[in-house]
């Protein structure tokens, strides 16, 4: 859904310039001055979006996620381990093979969590979610989670959303990344 209005909103800014300029040349009748205030339009919007971009791309080299893209799966676990340290949670890494589908258990407050690391370049799928499911089960965890920095797959979202899995994609890694900044 959020992709689909994302997709809508180049075609939405060009009819509005169309329509700029249009009512311009209906109103004064002369073709140069629709010209400037379609171009004027143009050139506030991409400068616009430049700014946005400039701005992103500022918070994602704040957040540390370009580092964590850089990482490896078992760079990726450590520091996991070492954030969640940091928020009170007592963390055991399990072996790096034969791990049976969790690569963190948590424990905090009497609960204890799995964690499945997932350092990807492409959407995680759902055989992440099936092996922390599995692991939940195995290491008798309360809860279950897929931490990755890119995105899941719809599959893999729906699977989650009927096993009681919580996942944590790329824009909540970095909220937390930025939270851990912050405070």
């Amino acid at each position: 859904m959020a992709r689909k209005k994302k997709d809508q909103v180049p075609g939405a800014l060009t009819a509005l310039l169309f329509a700029a300029g249009g009512y311009t040349y209906l109103n004064t009748s002369s073709p140069a001055t629709a010209a400037v205030v379609f171009v004027g339009g143009l050139t506030l919007i991409l400068l616009a979006l430049f700014a946005i971009s400039l701005l992103k791309a500022r918070k994602l080299s704040a957040s540390g996620i370009l580092q964590v893209d850089q990482m490896t799966g078992s760079q990726f676990e450590d520091f996991l381990r070492l954030r969640y340290q940091a928020r009170g949670y007592r963390v055991r890494q399990t072996p790096y093979r034969n791990d049976f589908g969790a690569d963190l258990i948590l424990e905090r407050g009497g609960q204890r969590i799995v964690v499945q690391a997932k350092r990807y370049k492409h959407n995680v799928g759902i055989r992440a979610v099936q092996e922390v499911v599995a692991a939940r089960q195995h290491y008798k965890a309360d809860a279950a989670w897929v931490v990755t920095n890119s995105q899941f797959t719809k599959a893999a979202t729906e699977l989650a959303n009927s096993n009681g899995v919580r996942l944590v994609d790329r824009v909540q890694l970095i909220h937390i990344l930025m939270e851990e900044k912050a405070g």
